[in-house]
């Protein structure tokens, strides 16, 4: 069984149109949901949409009663569905890390591309991908890009999230620091972190992904 937890009416109807009825259920979120690095558990009772997550996980007690076996962030691929991603495995962490550790927290990939002709169509989960997919279908095929889950009809989402979809699982491991992982990422806004971001950052072209 699987709870997807998707960002906004749009990308939550196309997946309550695909999904399958007797294994799978979605938790719509109203927007982006607090940073809850450092808070007490205080903060799940008192903000509404954690409050609702937790009871419709089942884990306020244990996860012994946890509901479904695979929790699914499915995020946009951009910046905002990214940090919604981050923010979601932050609350997760701080609150109900077992349910990391015991292996229950997914990402849910889903393509950025159709490239289709008259004959035959791929999709893509990347650039290269495209390319690929391009050099095979020959001249001139169509490309769609998909700026956010809404935009992909439900009837091609359901070949997203059956039995085969793309998921990656969200791992602690065995030497991980993680109250200082979060503390950098996600807790006050220090020079350290600053400097990491403009040291990393990268910028996405039509074709390549460049570091600065």
């Amino acid at each position: 069984t699987t709870l997807f937890i998707t960002e906004g009416d749009s990308a939550s109807g196309s997946i309550t149109s695909a999904r399958d009825v007797d294994t799978q259920a979605v938790f719509g979120l109203k927007g982006k949901p607090l940073n809850a690095f450092g808070l007490t558990k205080k903060v799940v009772y008192e903000n509404e949409e954690f409050n609702l997550l937790q009871h419709a996980l089942d884990i306020e007690d244990t996860l012994e009663n946890l509901r479904y076996n695979r929790v699914v962030i499915a995020t946009d691929a951009d910046v905002d569905g990214f940090h919604i991603r981050m923010l979601l495995i932050t609350f997760f962490l701080q609150f109900f890390p077992d349910l990391v550790r015991k292996g229950h927290l997914y990402i849910l990939h889903t393509p950025l591309f159709r490239v289709r002709n008259k004959k035959e169509t791929i999709y893509c989960y990347s650039d290269e991908e495209r390319i690929a997919a391009i050099a095979k279908l020959g001249k001139n095929p169509e490309i769609t890009r998909f700026k956010g889950l809404g935009e992909i009809d439900p009837s091609e989402f359901k070949a997203f999230i059956g039995w085969d979809m793309r998921l990656d699982l969200v791992h602690i491991g065995s030497n991980s620091k993680l109250k200082d992982a979060l503390s950098f990422f996600m807790g006050k806004n220090t020079e350290d972190r600053k400097r990491y971001t403009i040291d990393n950052l990268r910028i996405e072209t039509n074709d390549v992904e460049v570091a600065v």
